[in-house]
């Protein structure tokens, strides 16, 4: 995993700000195994809402890498996976995606996408 997304990876874990450093989206799609990333702004009250549901589901995945990335008008990694709202979890796999969450309203929810990139 190259370094930058390794750093970006463990400080997703150990705050709940969004990164403004992204990596390209070429960098996210080479990644191997499973991978969410997360778009959203520390300032949105989605996103903070969001925060101990998605962080109730990611227990259940405690080796998953997780990428929280700030996203927003000229953000070209959010741009390139056509964020609109935040925030927005894409579950991705071997640099695919696998399934999305939108403003997700419950952990089950994000549970699912968790349970289908397992399998």
């Amino acid at each position: 995993m190259p370094a930058p997304i390794a750093r970006l990876a463990q400080n997703a874990r150990m705050t709940s700000s969004y990164s403004t450093e992204a990596p390209s989206r070429a960098e996210v799609d080479a990644l191997a195994g499973a991978t969410l990333v997360e778009f959203g702004t520390d300032w949105c009250g989605f996103c903070k809402a969001a925060q101990p549901l998605i962080a109730e589901a990611l227990a259940q995945a405690p080796g998953l890498r997780h990428l929280k990335i700030e996203d927003g008008s000229g953000r070209p990694l959010g741009r390139s996976f056509q964020v609109r709202l935040w925030p927005t979890l894409v579950f991705m796999r071997d640099g695919q995606e696998i399934g999305r969450v939108v403003r997700p309203a419950s952990a089950a929810q994000i549970g699912e996408q968790l349970v289908r990139l397992a399998a």
